[in-house]
């Protein structure tokens, strides 16, 4: 297995609500990549990092960002071997690729033939998860069959399905319908799908399909969730269950992270 990390934002509402804030308090994080801003004193993806690299299962680790913060990747990394990074070419928001075309820039400059965990760079669980749980329950499912897929979902407010991607599922856990953003009355489901896909070697050539529909909008392109719609009606893809996530978009999410860290690590 191997895994891939989405860094190829450019965090620009969390750098908005930093300059913003007058407190002094955090500018220690301007200018620096979303995935690499301290959260319980350690860079966010390094807590990933910290807990993927003990898995004899994952034998690789990649991250796709872009121009502006590829040197500050570069210098995280010289801490973990058995990870490469790749740019996407882009300097800023307005030339991004969109987070569906990073996942295939990694596939394909890596050349990525294997089963894919792949997580967005903004993105951490509650300690609860247990990643050796939830790579078991995929491997119940590769027995059945090779093609299938497994990601990850929590119960949200119903407030919140505008804010994130929602799941439908049968009685049997497996994914039948994936909203992006919808109203509550437009879906009975509450499931919000964080970006924490595991993609069967099977479901990979799938992206550049996703990606050649003619007329396809960037907005697909730049939400993963949209990929995650079109595979689940050609590959079976299965949900397992978590309690809740972190996703640091804007000042007060990281804060809220941030302060959840510190009070894990008990500092």
């Amino acid at each position: 297995m191997k895994v891939l990390f989405l860094a190829g934002g450019y965090g620009t509402r969390l750098e908005r609500d930093v300059l913003a804030n007058q407190s002094g308090k955090f500018h220690h994080l301007r200018g620096v990549a979303k995935p690499l801003v301290p959260v319980g004193g350690r860079p966010l993806i390094s807590h990933w990092m910290d807990i993927l690299t003990k898995l004899h299962k994952v034998e690789e680790f990649y991250v796709v960002t872009n121009e502006k913060y590829v040197a500050q990747f570069e210098a995280w990394a010289q801490a973990w071997p058995n990870l490469q990074i790749v740019s996407d070419g882009t300097t800023d928001n307005e030339t991004r690729i969109g987070a569906v075309r990073s996942i295939q820039l990694g596939v394909q400059h890596f050349q990525i033939t294997d089963d894919l965990l792949v997580i967005g760079g903004d993105t951490l669980f509650y300690e609860d998860f247990d990643i050796q749980n939830f790579l078991e329950a995929f491997n119940e499912l590769q027995n059945k069959t090779k093609d299938a897929c497994l990601v990850t979902c929590y119960n949200c407010a119903e407030h919140e399905t505008v804010k994130f991607g929602i799941l439908e599922v049968d009685e049997r856990d497996v994914v039948t319908g994936f909203r992006e953003k919808p109203q509550p009355e437009e879906t009975v489901s509450r499931r919000a799908c964080p970006c924490f896909y595991l993609y069967s070697r099977n479901s990979l050539p799938l992206l550049q399909e996703f990606i050649s529909e003619k007329d396809r909008p960037f907005k697909e392109i730049d939400a993963t969730g949209c990929f995650l719609q079109y595979v689940h009606t050609r590959k079976p893809v299965s949900v397992y269950k978590i309690s809740g996530r972190f996703d640091v978009g804007g000042l007060q999410s990281y804060i809220v992270c941030d302060q959840y860290f510190m009070q894990k690590k008990g500092l």
